[in-house]
């Protein structure tokens, strides 16, 4: 009996333990949203987008990116129109992209046609 007992723990603390090795990482998600001057062109919105695009390209920091367009009917977006996603392993990855010139490039971009910026990090939970 104790042996099934001693195997039986065993067991278990091992599935944790590979349970615990093939978990992903958690992740720090920096969350932007932008609401864009009302004279600010089409083109000129296009251009913000592409360059905040590249960044991923530009900083190894970023270990995820995605944004959109809101579309919501709910017209709560207090006239926020655009979300941009990014992932970080740390938050001194984070604290390495905010400075980066990369980063200072694109907001001398988005600067002349910004209204007003949202930004919200946390960390991920399951």
């Amino acid at each position: 009996m104790k042996k099934i007992i001693a195997i039986l723990a065993v067991c278990i603390i091992a599935v944790c333990i590979i349970s615990a090795k093939n978990k992903e990482p958690q992740m720090l998600r920096h969350v932007v949203m932008f609401k864009f001057k009302d004279n600010t062109t089409p083109a000129q919105v296009k251009q913000v987008e592409d360059a905040f695009r590249a960044l991923p390209s530009k900083i190894k920091e970023i270990k995820g990116f995605e944004w959109g367009i809101n579309n919501s009917p709910e017209n709560l977006n207090q006239g926020l129109s655009h979300c941009f996603f990014l992932s970080f392993t740390s938050e001194k990855d984070r604290d390495i992209y905010l400075p980066h010139p990369a980063h200072k490039a694109f907001g001398a971009v988005l600067t002349p046609y910004l209204d007003k910026a949202v930004v919200l990090d946390y960390w991920a939970k399951d």
